[in-house]
């Protein structure tokens, strides 16, 4: 069913049954993504926009300041605090492969409906751990550069690179925010999909995302190294790399989520 705007009111109820799927599933998801992009590019470009806009306004926020060194946690987190933003990808990719219109007033509707459902919820735990991994970065500066002031990126490169002190931070913090991302990956990668499509509560939808993680390692695992890896690329280019970057993996995801569930 339909409200007055286009957006669905309800969808399947209840969590899905969890298949198992290989790493050629991971691969097929992301030539969907590709795909539905290249089918969708406008809302592809509108959303992935969004993320670069918001990285800009980042990084001139932090060259004001006189810190611009905390892009890097900063941008590797950003992307993470899109939830409201994913849903339009996925419903775009939802609509191709039901063979419905897909439509401007439909897609965006079903981004504004998801502030009367569980999304919301799930925004606030991304929320959590994007802000433990900024609190991380800092704490582990004043452990191993203690409270020195990098007025530059190019300073912070220096002490990070050619010190002791500098190799210690880069090698700790690259361990805890790979643990990090690991988590944040697997509560979120079924989870966020899911509850745009689904009637179900968020602990539901991260309990079935960890378990499809759990059940398919390699591939799913193989699938975040991917995400991390464009995403890290898609940021040297001053952002621009997200207009392309992040709606392909938004639309991949959710060929991904499709390929590793079925209804329960």
């Amino acid at each position: 069913m339909k409200n007055a705007v286009g957006a669905r009111e309800s969808g399947p109820v209840g969590a899905p049954v969890i298949r198992e799927i290989s790493l050629q599933d991971v691969k097929s998801s992301l030539a969907a993504g590709w795909a539905d992009f290249r089918a969708h590019p406008g809302f592809g470009l509108f959303f992935g926009g969004i993320f670069m806009l918001g990285g800009l306004l980042i990084l001139g926020f932090l060259s004001s300041i006189g810190s611009p060194w905390m892009i890097i946690p900063l941008a590797i987190g950003f992307p993470l605090l899109g939830p409201f933003v994913a849903v339009g990808l996925y419903e775009v990719s939802r609509r191709r492969q039901a063979g419905e219109p897909v439509t401007r007033q439909g897609v965006l509707a079903e981004v504004f409906y998801q502030r009367e459902r569980q999304l919301g919820w799930m925004a606030f735990v991304v929320m959590f751990i994007f802000w433990v991994w900024v609190y991380q970065v800092r704490l582990l500066l004043a452990l191993f550069l203690g409270f020195k002031s990098f007025s530059s990126w190019d300073a912070f490169v220096q002490v990070v690179l050619s010190t002791p002190e500098g190799w210690g931070f880069l090698g700790v913090g690259t361990l805890v925010g790979a643990f990090l991302a690991t988590v944040l990956f697997s509560t979120t990668v079924i989870a966020l999909p899911m509850l745009a499509e689904r009637e179900v509560d968020f602990i539901t939808a991260m309990i079935t995302s960890v378990s499809t993680v759990v059940k398919n390692p390699a591939p799913m695992l193989g699938f975040g190294f991917v995400v991390g890896l464009v995403t890290l690329l898609a940021l040297i280019p001053a952002f621009v790399g997200l207009l392309i970057a992040l709606p392909v993996l938004g639309h991949a995801t959710w060929h991904l989520y499709r390929r590793a569930t079925m209804p329960g």
